[in-house]
């Protein structure tokens, strides 16, 4: 992926720049899912869209805890509402299919590595571009959002689908290690921040703490 196909959604930048950034993934537009979840919800207030927002990550790599460190500091700053819920997960299994069946959105957020794009940068993706495309997008973990969403679907589940993933420097640390290096827990806030923002796009706002 170069710099043409990522590109900064605040500054118009390519993947050159240096600090936190936000980018829609092989410069794609705002992925539609969120867009017509947010349609859905506005046409039927009384029935809000439930939504399920699974941070995947093992804290004990690095860089691969990113997702870990996302859920404390998103709880920390953040008071979901009633139809939100937030899990901190190890990694996506089959046993999150239930989920599938459950909710109506599934919001991701993960590591993920050889993007082309400076360690700490924001990505968004659709579930297929996370897992389907070789190499550039691809998540640091086995089973991926688009795994689940096929695998439910052979039962007849579905849900909508959105992944921020967020470029790692080193998620592979020689011994376990706890934390994020520099540039990646420096992203934390706007990793945070984007989870609130499509949470709002989809109708379920959350409410920032005192």
């Amino acid at each position: 992926m170069g710099a043409q196909d990522a590109r900064d959604l605040r500054t118009g930048r390519g993947v050159s720049e240096t600090g936190p950034r936000l980018r829609d993934a092989e410069g794609e537009k705002r992925t539609p899912e969120a867009s017509d979840a947010g349609a859905r919800a506005a046409d039927d207030q009384n029935a809000p869209l439930r939504v399920a927002v699974l941070f995947v990550g093992n804290k004990l790599m690095l860089d691969d805890g990113v997702g870990p460190a996302a859920y404390e500091e998103m709880l920390e700053r953040y008071e979901l509402p009633p139809n939100v819920d937030a899990f901190d997960l190890g990694c996506l299994s089959l046993d999150m299919i239930e989920a599938v069946r459950d909710y109506d959105v599934l919001l991701t957020v993960d590591a993920v590595d050889g993007t082309g794009a400076q360690p700490g940068t924001v990505l968004r993706f659709a579930p297929d571009a996370m897992a389907r495309h070789a190499g550039a997008t691809a998540s640091l973990h086995d089973l991926k959002l688009v795994d689940l969403f096929d695998a439910a679907l052979l039962l007849g589940y579905e849900a909508e689908g959105l992944c921020l993933g967020v470029q790692v420097e080193n998620a592979s640390p020689a011994v376990a290690t706890i934390g994020l290096t520099p540039k990646v827990h420096e992203a934390l806030p706007l990793l945070v921040d984007t989870v609130a923002g499509e949470l709002a796009r989809i109708g379920a706002p959350p409410k920032r703490r005192l």
